[in-house]
């Protein structure tokens, strides 16, 4: 394989890293890097090739009827509604106090 000359900026930690796994396998400084650039590059691009996630229907249990589509106007509805019985039992207690 041939190989390209350059220069290569490390931060002082993963030199430090490098250079200690260099000396526990044994080889050149250059080959540690090397072998970790391609261990990098082949986590992220067998990522890439991952196939997609297997997806399985469910169902929800919905009733047949129920459209689905109008759940969001369903929850408006009993949240206004929710609101309009708070107001009428406020509105209720000031008249009866303001009656004593």
């Amino acid at each position: 394989m041939q190989s390209m000359r350059t220069t290569l900026t490390l931060d002082d930690d993963l030199a430090g890293l490098l250079k200690q796994r260099a000396q526990e396998l044994g080889v050149p400084f250059k080959e540690a890097v090397n072998n970790a650039i391609r261990a990098g590059l082949g986590d992220a691009t067998s990522a890439r090739r991952r196939p997609a996630p297997k997806v399985i229907p469910h169902s929800f249990g919905f009733r047949p009827g129920v459209d689905l589509d109008k759940l969001g106007q369903l929850a408006d509805e009993l949240e206004a509604e929710t609101y309009a019985d708070k107001t009428h039992d406020s509105a209720r207690r000031k008249r009866s106090r303001s009656r004593a």
